[in-house]
């Protein structure tokens, strides 16, 4: 099922200039963001990330800077633009749930409800789970149960775009992970642009399919989340995320009696992973680290190792945090892995960029499948 809940039906990119002091702190971005898909924002705590959100949903304006979705200008400090947040058609869900604690939950998911949105409400409603909440007041709620009901109230506003600024903070860890899982499902099936703010690299890992790093006020990159991860010159900015590759494969088979799940990368390219529900045809994205893969020169015959993939060395370096070991980026097929090993190993091997090698792959982390 996929929710569009906006009436528009040609999703555009957001772009944005600002340029805002507060007091010692100056924040400084500019951007064109993808019109589909999650956007992670992420950033030590006092890079501006949640500045950055809150002048894109109009809660502030910046001293001088643009901002237009799609068609429609939101702001333009030097025309004198400025939407109001009410009229920018932008869903916001903060880190806390902030329902209105005199209204059940079915009166906080049709407050400010557009006249069209009742069509959708049922529809939302099944997509989030909540049926069996709407008769319960905020209070008696768990904190994941009241993070989805406003995610629920944000999308019954009719956005065009869906703001998310820390939407886990303060949940324990199986709370926090069983509404991770629910979030990564969702963005699948709602067919607008999210923007999601997070300090934590293994929420920005498991939803986001671009990625904006920012420090310090400032736009250090902003590409493709894989792109970003196999960038060795960002390792160090990217402090938090294991230097790791982000892939999808397609779901062929699961063997029931070993409990796996076969996945094709390509026509050529197959991996095996620990056995999930996810249906046949479906595909998972998946994460490997590059701790996790060791190189041999010719695929060896008596190993545990399930997962051997041909691969072709396209790029090496040794950085300056790390002497002893060395970065390697490998292509397989249209995917491209990030590896590591010790500089020892690879003068061992006489690795070079455009040498063969098989890939072994120790293990596969899954974030979720569409």
């Amino acid at each position: 099922m996929s929710i569009n809940p906006s009436s528009s039906t040609d999703i555009s990119p957001l772009s944005l200039s600002i340029d805002q002091r507060l007091g010692s702190f100056h924040l400084q971005a500019e951007l064109t963001l993808p019109g589909r898909g999650v956007t992670g924002i992420f950033g030590t705590s006092g890079s501006g990330k949640t500045s950055l959100l809150r002048l894109i949903a109009g809660l502030e304006r910046p001293e001088t800077g643009a901002i237009q979705l799609g068609d429609q200008v939101l702001l333009d400090t030097q025309r004198r633009i400025c939407v109001p947040a009410h009229k920018r058609r932008i869903g916001v869900v903060f880190q806390e749930a902030r329902l209105f604690p005199h209204y059940r939950v079915r009166g906080n998911l049709t407050y400010g409800m557009p006249t069209h949105a009742p069509d959708r409400f049922d529809e939302i409603v099944e997509l989030l789970g909540i049926a069996p909440l709407l008769e319960r007041m905020p209070g008696t709620l768990s904190g994941g149960e009241a993070r989805r009901v406003a995610i629920g109230r944000a999308l019954l506003s009719a956005p065009q775009l869906l703001l998310m600024d820390e939407p886990l903070t303060g949940l324990d860890g199986a709370r926090k992970e069983e509404l991770l899982r629910f979030i990564a499902r969702l963005t699948k099936q709602v067919d607008i642009p999210v923007i999601y703010v997070s300090h934590d690299p293994e929420e920005i890992s498991a939803i986001a399919d671009h990625l904006v790093l920012m420090k310090s006020g400032n736009i250090v990159a902003s590409a493709p989340l894989n792109h970003l991860l196999q960038r060795f010159d960002l390792t160090q900015e990217l402090g938090g995320f294991d230097a790791a590759s982000i892939i999808e494969g397609r779901v062929e088979q699961h063997d029931t009696r070993y409990h796996l799940t076969h996945l094709s990368l390509d026509e050529r390219h197959r991996l095996v992973i620990p056995g999930t529900s996810a249906p046949i045809g479906s595909y998972l994205r998946i994460r490997i680290l590059a701790r996790d893969i060791a190189l041999a020169l010719t695929p060896p015959l008596a190993t545990s190792y399930r997962n051997q993939l041909p691969a072709t060395i396209e790029a090496m370096t040794t950085l300056p945090i790390s002497p002893h070991s060395v970065e390697l980026l490998l292509s397989v097929g249209a995917n491209r892995l990030r590896a590591r090993l010790t500089r020892k190993s690879s003068d061992e091997m006489a690795l070079g960029v455009g040498k063969q090698v098989t890939a072994l792959i120790r293990s596969v982390s899954v974030s979720h499948y569409s």
